[in-house]
């Protein structure tokens, strides 16, 4: 469990946060419809690449063919 002075600090933080200035990024605009759909796309793309390159990675290599040896000390060689 947080110490009470962390827990007091999360219970004050959006306070604080909403009596500070705009500051640098007051000229911000906002993000247009096209810029903010190419932006999910993007993340869904390099998402989906990410899970191929682990599944590749992952996945049981093949084994090769026994040549009919038995091997007593090594489990599931024979």
């Amino acid at each position: 469990m947080a110490p009470p002075g962390y827990l007091l600090f999360l219970l004050l933080l959006p306070e604080a946060a909403s009596q500070m200035s705009a500051g640098s990024c007051s000229g911000c605009g906002t993000l247009t419809l096209p810029l903010l759909a190419g932006l999910v796309a993007a993340d869904a793309v390099m998402s989906l690449l990410i899970v191929g390159v682990v599944f590749v990675c992952m996945r049981p290599r093949k084994r090769s063919a026994q040549d009919g040896r038995v091997y007593i000390n090594m489990p599931g060689r024979g």
